[in-house]
C-alpha cells in the first residue's frame, strides 16, 4: 500500500476540569510519537490565559515595602497573587478592585465581582491583617500566552506606584505524551494534560489543533515565489468581508492609547478603512508601535466585527462612503 494508513479513533478516556487523557489510534510506525511531540510543544506554549500583570497597593512604593498591621510583606502578596487563578472572557484588560480591613485573612474571593473576570481559586491567601491592618489594591489581568517577565513587558498608562508582575498565562501545567504499540504494525497516541482549570484539556487540545493546522496549511504548495507574485497571494488570501459603517469613522474616534494613535498618525492611517487594510507584519514596520498597541487595535475591531488584513474593493468602499455620507447628511 503506497498512501499512509492516517488514524480512524480518538477517545477521551478521561475527560476532567484539570485533567484529561486522550488516546488516538492507529499510527503507522514512528508517526504516534511525531504527532504526539508536536501537540506537546503547542499545547505548552501556545494555548492563551489569564494573569495578573500589575498590582498597585495602597500606601506601597514598590515589592519592598512593609505595610503596618499586615503579616506578609509585599513580595509575598505578589507571589501569592500569582498563584490565583483567572479565566477573563474578554480580549481587553480588566482591573479588579480589593479593599480589606481589620483582623482576618484576606482571600482571592474577596476582590469584587466583575462579569468579566472568574476567580477559580478564591480561597487562596493573599495576606494576614491584625486589627490595624488594611489592604486596599489593584489588580489588572490580561490575556496572553507562554511565560512574560515584567522587564519584557511595554506597559502603557501604568498608574502611578504600579509594580509590574512577571505573568504566566499559560493554563497548561503538563503534558505527558508515550506511544504504545499496537500489534507489529501499529502505534497507539496517548496525550495526557493538566490545566489550571480556567481552560479544559479538551479545549487545549482542540485549540492547539488549530494552530497546527494553520502552520501546515502555508506548506501544501510550493510555487515559485517571486515578489509580485508574494504580494498577489497575500492580497488573495487576505479574506473579503461585508462592508459596515465603522470603516468610515476617524481613527481619532477608537480612543485608543496615546503611543497607538499617535503611531497611526505617522503611518499616515486616518479612517477605520486604511487601518484595516494594512496586515500585523505592516503595522510592526511602524515605528514606536509594539505588540501592546497591535492587541489594542485588533481587540477593538474585534468588537466592531472587523480585522486586519481586510481586502476593500475601491470602487465598492467609494460607493458606500456616498451612500453614508448621504444618510448621515440627510
Amino acid at each position: 500500500m503506497l498512501e499512509l494508513e492516517l488514524p480512524t479513533r480518538h477517545e477521551w478516556q478521561v475527560s476532567e476540569n484539570t485533567y484529561g487523557k486522550l488516546v488516538i489510534e492507529p499510527f503507522e510506525p514512528g508517526f504516534a510519537l511525531t504527532v504526539g511531540n508536536a501537540y506537546r510543544r503547542v499545547v505548552l506554549s501556545a494555548i492563551h490565559g489569564a494573569a495578573p500583570t500589575w498590582v498597585k497597593i495602597e500606601n506601597v512604593l514598590h515589592e519592598f515595602s512593609h505595610m503596618p498591621g499586615v503579616m506578609e510583606d509585599t513580595l509575598d502578596i505578589l507571589m501569592n497573587l500569582r498563584k490565583v487563578v483567572f479565566r477573563l472572557h474578554v480580549n481587553r484588560p480588566k482591573i479588579l478592585r480589593l479593599k480589606v480591613q481589620g483582623v482576618g485573612v484576606v482571600k482571592a474571593g474577596d476582590f469584587e465581582a466583575d462579569a468579566d473576570v472568574d476567580i477559580l481559586t478564591p480561597d487562596v491567601p493573599l495576606a494576614t491583617l491584625d486589627k490595624d491592618g488594611v489592604l486596599e489594591m489593584e489588580v489588572c489581568i490580561e490575556r496572553g500566552r507562554g511565560w512574560v517577565p515584567a522587564e519584557r513587558r511595554e506597559p502603557e498608562a501604568l498608574p502611578i506606584n504600579a509594580i509590574l508582575l512577571d505573568a504566566d498565562f499559560s493554563p497548561v501545567k503538563r503534558v505527558n505524551v508515550h506511544m504504545e504499540p499496537m500489534g507489529q504494525a501499529h502505534e497507539r497516541l496517548v496525550i495526557e494534560v493538566w490545566t489550571d482549570g480556567s481552560v479544559t484539556p479538551a479545549l487545549a487540545v482542540g485549540e492547539a489543533s488549530r494552530i497546527l493546522e494553520d502552520h501546515f496549511d502555508l506548506l501544501m504548495t510550493f510555487p515559485v515565489a517571486t515578489p509580485e507574485s508574494e504580494e498577489a497571494e497575500r492580497d488573495e488570501l487576505r479574506p473579503r468581508a461585508e462592508l459596515n459603517e465603522n470603516l468610515f469613522r476617524n481613527v481619532d474616534e477608537l480612543e485608543l492609547s496615546v503611543r497607538a494613535s499617535n503611531c497611526l498618525k505617522t503611518a499616515n492611517i486616518r479612517t477605520i478603512a486604511d487601518l484595516v487594510q494594512k496586515t500585523e507584519a505592516e503595522l510592526l514596520k511602524t515605528k514606536n508601535f509594539g505588540k501592546k498597541s497591535l492587541n489594542e487595535i485588533k481587540t477593538i475591531l474585534g468588537e466592531m466585527g472587523l480585522h486586519l488584513g481586510m481586502r476593500l474593493d475601491p470602487e465598492e468602499l467609494e460607493r458606500l462612503r456616498s451612500q453614508y455620507e448621504r444618510t448621515f447628511e440627510g
